[in-house]
């Protein structure tokens, strides 16, 4: 049975991960061994599924504005009227940055993916952040409302904690009626770090609510484009705080949507090193 394991991991390829090897019906240590590579083989061939299908729909995504990029050139290079070249050539100016925001999502979901479970430990100054960062908006379209206490710390990248703030507070905006609230606490039955973001917007659908969570969703594609969304916002927002040790969940509110971020106010532990393990 061990060699029959053996020789079936061994011809086991990248284009093949749905084989299994075989399990017999024993239940001891070589019944276990078969249970675990099947597992592990189940966790390699979703992982490549995600792979796959995260490419094809980013090829999806770069591909229309790209072509739309390239007929806005086109018509402008030949076009005789200078004011009808001047409207193509800003079109294609605003096609530009939005291919260049979802080119640099792409790459932050990249660096996210490989960073795997190493979480990073630098004490960061949450309130201190959310009012730098709220600060900054005073230009956008529905005011924002900062609601914090003195002093709430949290271990992590300043930087990406930042970006999961920014990325809720833009979908806010997106979908606000006249405001958007955010709100800093520190939950008193585990002491976390509890970030709430709230639009006055329609509420999210139940069945909609893990959705939006899914890279390149768009609940309402139409919008989403027109206003620049790569559909990539909430889902690095959530990969940012499961990096952290945190969750976002959806909550329903009398006056919104709220999107809750929980994130550890403890220092995590390091990783056992090598000389550690033996």
């Amino acid at each position: 049975p061990v060699e029959a394991i053996r020789a079936e991991v061994a011809a086991i390829g990248d284009r093949d991960l749905d084989r299994r090897v075989p399990a017999p019906r024993s239940d001891d240590e070589i019944g276990r061994l078969a249970d675990t590579m099947n597992a592990m083989l189940e966790r390699l061939e979703a992982a490549g599924t995600r792979q796959r299908r995260f490419i094809a729909d980013a090829s999806h995504e770069l591909r229309s504005p790209l072509a739309v990029l390239r007929t806005q050139l086109e018509v402008a290079l030949t076009h005789p009227d200078p004011e009808v070249r001047d409207t193509l050539v800003a079109g294609a100016l605003q096609d530009t940055e939005r291919l260049q925001a979802l080119s640099a999502d792409l790459l932050l979901l990249a660096r996210l993916d490989a960073t795997g479970q190493s979480r990073p430990t630098e004490p960061v100054d949450l309130v201190e952040l959310a009012r730098g960062t709220v600060a900054v908006r005073s230009t956008d379209s529905h005011p924002v409302t900062l609601h914090a206490p003195d002093d709430i710390t949290v271990h992590g990248n300043a930087l990406w904690i930042g970006r999961l703030l920014t990325n809720l507070l833009d979908n806010a905006q997106r979908h606000a009626r006249h405001t958007v609230t955010v709100r800093l606490s520190t939950a008193p039955e585990t002491g976390d770090a509890v970030l709430d973001v709230t639009n006055d917007g329609p509420p999210i659908a139940p069945a909609d609510q893990e959705k939006i969570f899914e890279r390149f969703a768009r609940l309402d594609d139409a919008r989403s484009r027109d206003d620049g969304g790569t559909g990539l916002g909430l889902p690095i927002a959530l990969d940012i705080a499961a990096l952290h040790g945190g969750t976002i969940t959806v909550l329903d509110a009398p006056d919104g949507t709220t999107f809750r971020t929980r994130l550890p106010t403890g220092r995590p532990s390091p990783s056992p090193s090598a000389s550690d393990t033996h």
